[in-house]
């Protein structure tokens, strides 16, 4: 499961629009949603891009915001 809550706050602290970012995962801006509340899975490879686009290195962040646990 994506923690939605820290996405979405990387995605504004970078100052990013979320239609931005959907045209950069080759996704619609509903598409995007949909994966952000966790109603479809991000495919691994819009999860390396996104960690590109919010500069996110750190392995840990990346575990903590795309693959957390539904009881977390």
């Amino acid at each position: 499961m994506t923690n939605s809550k820290a996405l979405m706050q990387i995605i504004t602290e970078q100052g990013l629009k979320l239609k931005f970012v959907a045209s950069s995962l080759g996704l619609s801006s509903y598409g995007l949603a949909l994966k952000i509340n966790n109603k479809n899975e991000f495919k691994t490879s819009e999860v390396m891009a996104l960690c590109e686009l919010l500069h996110i290195t750190s392995l840990k962040e990346r575990e903590r915001i795309f693959f957390t646990h539904s009881d977390d």
